[in-house]
């Protein structure tokens, strides 16, 4: 095996150090979108950047990118990186990983004295979990053109907060442009979220794709009633209909199987009181599938099933698509570096393809695009128990290492 470039303590120990931002008793992190709390892990990475002599830029959707000049720093960025914030019960490891190895890469290459020909660049993501503003990953969104930045600036959580408002609030509303610069490279290290590495016996996980993804928000109205004197023939409870719905979409899932996702992760109803008939809910739907076709299909049966059971609950029904992100191929020169790096290292590999979106994906439409994974124990991510091995950790990041010195290099 060739010698590890990276400081495997020094990423794990910076790792253990933004997890405190956040920490909750159960070992995971709650780090929302925006918050005080993203702005104190924000403020960290930026000081841990110009620590290695970096120019921090930041943009308007509050996309920070830390670089280090290139021989010719004319030419466009290698860039690396992820996301800092995490879903409320998160992990260590999902996004923030992505990051802290982007900035172990400048670090080792100023502990290696070592000159790239292009810049290189760590960066940070705006909302990719979406869990506070949705959809997912809007400010990469925004970067590569799928979105237009008053889109994203717009988005608003559930109190009516929108990302422009506590951009401003929290002092990350950059003044640069939103994109429109060439980069040399894009990669993403990350956690797999998923078992099959772990399953495999493998260390790194060659990505070469990522499943399309469908977010709907469904809203059913009924009649709110009291739960004593209401026969149950005259009823329009909208949770029993929500109810129809959500088995519905387990229903669909299993059909498509073995790589369809159908998920209810959100569910509101009102009154929300014991002793009164439900007369609203509001939920949302999330689908995946590798095979746009595919999805496209399970999204049209969902709609359609759907119609038919609240016409024969009575419930009026709102069912909008909000977020729409296919199924992509990445890059082959940049999944080529990543392969070359993983053979040449003596780890065990594997190509995979993602079943989670990440911000590489919106990047690869405007720029040559890879990840590379490394497994978590017991494939659990979106969990306070999320983990992973010091030693996965460290060889993911020393991959990422090689082959954004392979990107950098090329003229």
């Amino acid at each position: 095996m060739t010698a590890t470039k990276i400081n495997g303590e020094r990423l794990w120990q910076s790792l253990m150090d933004m997890a405190l931002i956040g920490a909750t008793e159960k070992g995971g992190v709650c780090r929302l979108a925006l918050t005080d709390l993203d702005k104190e892990a924000r403020d960290l990475f930026v000081t841990w950047c110009e620590e290695q002599n970096c120019t921090i830029k930041i943009d308007k959707m509050g996309n920070i990118f830390a670089r280090r000049a290139g021989q010719d720093d004319s030419l466009p960025a290698v860039v690396m990186g992820s996301h800092l914030d995490t879903q409320p019960t998160g992990g260590k490891f999902d996004g923030i990983y992505g990051v802290l190895s982007g900035l172990e890469v400048i670090r080792s290459l100023n502990d290696h004295n070592i000159e790239t020909l292009h810049p290189v660049e760590a960066s940070v993501w705006t909302n990719e979990e979406g869990s506070r503003f949705p959809p997912a990953m809007v400010a990469s969104g925004v970067f590569s053109g799928v979105f237009d930045l008053d889109y994203g600036l717009s988005r608003a959580d559930l109190n009516g907060l929108t990302m422009g408002q506590e951009l401003e609030r929290i002092g990350y509303n950059g003044e640069h442009q939103v994109g429109g610069r060439e980069v040399k490279a894009f990669f993403e290290a990350h956690i797999e979220q998923g078992p099959i590495l772990e399953d495999e016996g493998k260390t790194i996980g060659v990505v070469t794709g990522a499943q399309g993804q469908r977010w709907y928000e469904v809203k059913l109205t009924g009649v709110e009633s009291h739960a004593g004197p209401t026969p149950m023939h005259i009823r329009k409870d909208a949770l029993v209909g929500a109810a129809k719905i959500i088995d519905l979409v387990n229903q669909i899932g299993t059909e498509n199987k073995p790589y369809a996702c159908a998920t209810v992760g959100l569910l509101n109803v009102f009154p929300n009181s014991r002793n009164v008939i439900p007369g609203e809910v509001f939920f949302t739907i999330d689908f995946r599938h590798p095979n746009n076709q595919v999805l496209r299909n399970m999204g049209l049966k969902l709609q359609e099933l759907c119609k038919r059971i609240t016409d024969d609950l009575g419930l009026v029904m709102e069912f909008e698509e909000i977020w729409y992100s296919p199924a992509i191929k990445f890059d082959q020169s940049c999944v080529d570096s990543i392969r070359a790096a993983a053979a040449s290292s003596g780890y065990s590999y594997q190509d995979i393809i993602s079943g989670a979106g990440h911000d590489a994906c919106y990047i690869s439409r405007v720029a040559p695009t890879a990840m590379v994974f490394v497994p978590c124990e017991n494939g659990i991510s979106h969990n306070e128990a999320e983990n992973a091995a010091p030693e996965d950790i460290a060889a993911g990041c020393d991959i990422l290492f090689q082959a954004v010195l392979t990107q950098a290099q090329a003229v």
